[in-house]
């Protein structure tokens, strides 16, 4: 019986293996469309530093245009100035990183596996984001957001004037959403920043970059409301809200007012569709400029920190704590060996205030503390047990989060 089937399996076992063959060089047959092998990607600018290497040379803080005052009086019939001041600082950038290419299915059967051992061919594939950013120094830096360069093995700086660049990384802030790249270009255009607590609701606004890649694209509304917070986008919110269009592209460029002059950075939208609805996010140029200082002259943003996990206090947690009203809130844990452990919080411990400040909001309070410097001494008062106590601590600097590369799907 054997003899009689031999000569019949040889031919049914070569043509499974030619089959396999085909599929792995071309896996549009099956509906899957393959991509060119990409270049050996170079190591990522926001890698971690050699040891070893060098230090940098200190950076002092970059030199920013403060715009003047807005002038509020009666409205022009045009804002074609406003936008030939602001445009040309506005650039697109272009991100792009190596990844893998998932290999085929039938490569993880064991039994075709072993005709080609762990040899097997691997492809790669590029994958490529747009967005935008603002030249905010004539040193060449460009500010834009964390999300659009992250990851990113190269990055691309085009201007409105047509010259073209790589951008170095400067340093980000994913905490923020912020990031700060360098570009090496003679004569650039810079754009004036406003001081944005001088903001109000009802200005006009002008939204500007590079929505879904068509190219630069103005937009116009007016600032819907300001300090918003509690949306779940960043760590540290205290948003710039405008009806002005802003939609996938505009990420990083520029929201400027009736004068040309910077309010903020465009970041993030609320939206049904993926489309823009009338509700954007802009984050203030007020914060951009503190978080740019700091990335250029220090590498990254140092913020206050007490090591602790904060929840908002209810009626029913403030009863069963035995307080009157909800005012404060619980610590629901506190990191081992932090600043929060050594002065002696307990998870259970409801703290009320902070630097003789009551406590309200566990987002504020964050924010608040972020604001003060490591190292500063601050008295807090907490409940526990039902009694009042009065303590202190000594903030530490918060730890950089670590920011893995985004799903290549």
């Amino acid at each position: 019986m054997r003899r009689t089937l031999l000569p019949y399996l040889w031919p049914v076992l070569i043509g499974v293996l030619g089959a396999i063959v085909l599929l792995n060089a071309f896996p549009q047959l099956i509906g899957r469309h393959g991509s060119s092998p990409a270049p050996t990607a170079t190591a990522p600018y926001d890698a971690a530093p050699d040891p070893g290497a060098e230090p940098a040379e200190p950076r002092d803080a970059p030199e920013v245009r403060q715009a003047e005052p807005l002038t509020r009086q009666q409205g022009p019939v045009s804002y074609a100035e406003a936008v030939s001041r602001a445009a040309p600082a506005v650039v697109n950038v272009y991100s792009s990183r190596v990844v893998e290419r998932e290999e085929h299915p039938l490569m993880s059967d064991p039994f075709f596996r072993q005709f080609f051992g762990d040899e097997t061919p691997r492809r790669q594939r590029m994958l490529s984001s747009l967005g935008s950013g603002v030249i905010v120094s004539e040193d060449g830096y460009v500010l834009t957001n964390h999300h659009v360069i992250r990851g990113a093995d190269q990055i691309q700086v085009a201007l409105r004037d047509g010259r073209e660049t790589l951008a170095k990384v400067i340093g980000t802030d994913p905490e923020s959403d912020l990031a700060v790249l360098r570009i090496e270009l003679d004569a650039l255009p810079v754009i004036e920043l406003t001081d944005t607590t001088q903001i109000a609701i009802g200005d006009v606004s002008l939204a500007i970059g590079n929505p879904f890649g068509v190219g630069q694209t103005v937009t116009m509304g007016i600032i819907s409301a300001t300090g918003r917070s509690h949306l779940g986008l960043n760590a540290y919110e205290d948003f710039i809200q405008t009806d002005a269009a802003i939609n996938p592209g505009n990420s990083g460029g520029a929201l400027v007012n009736a004068e040309g002059a910077l309010i903020g950075i465009n970041t993030a939208i609320f939206s049904r569709s993926g489309g823009s609805q009338g509700i954007g996010f802009a984050i203030p140029a007020n914060l951009a400029r503190s978080i740019l200082e700091e990335l250029v002259v220090k590498g990254r943003v140092v913020r206050g920190w007490m090591g602790i996990e904060a929840q908002e206090l209810n009626r029913e947690l403030a009863a069963s704590f035995g307080l009157d009203t909800p005012i404060g809130v619980v610590i629901a844990g506190v990191v081992p060996n932090g600043p929060g452990d050594r002065a002696g919080l307990q998870p259970g411990d409801v703290l009320l205030e902070v630097d003789g400040e009551p406590v309200l909001d566990p987002r504020q309070t964050m924010s608040d503390i972020a604001a003060v410097a490591p190292g500063t001494r601050l008295p807090l008062t907490v409940v526990r047990g039902g009694e009042r106590r009065e303590m202190s601590i000594e903030l530490g600097e918060r730890p950089t989060p670590s920011v893995g590369r985004p799903d290549p799907r």
